[in-house]
């Protein structure tokens, strides 16, 4: 039987389940990550167009860390781009 225990918390399988691909979980979490870090930076300057953390956190935590557990709780999700069909001539 195969040991799937993992040191990372969130599992990778579960954000990918939420992301859908890889390249949807790293760009999300990255874009999130950003929006956290500039969060932090901008603390008591009254900007309220930051969202906090959407999840408890200790002030030590990484932003990336944060992005992770937000996108596996649900709470981060990819937004769905509808393409418009090209006509042909």
């Amino acid at each position: 039987m195969p040991d799937n225990r993992s040191m990372m918390s969130p599992q990778v399988e579960a954000l990918l389940e939420r992301a859908g691909s890889k390249f949807t979980l790293v760009s999300l979490s990255a874009r999130r990550a950003r929006q956290l870090n500039d969060y932090e930076s901008h603390l008591g300057d009254g900007l309220g167009s930051i969202v906090p953390p959407q999840v408890p956190y200790f002030p030590s935590t990484k932003s990336l860390s944060l992005s992770f557990e937000e996108i596996a709780q649900g709470k981060i999700v990819p937004e769905q781009i509808e393409e418009e069909p090209v006509e042909a001539e």
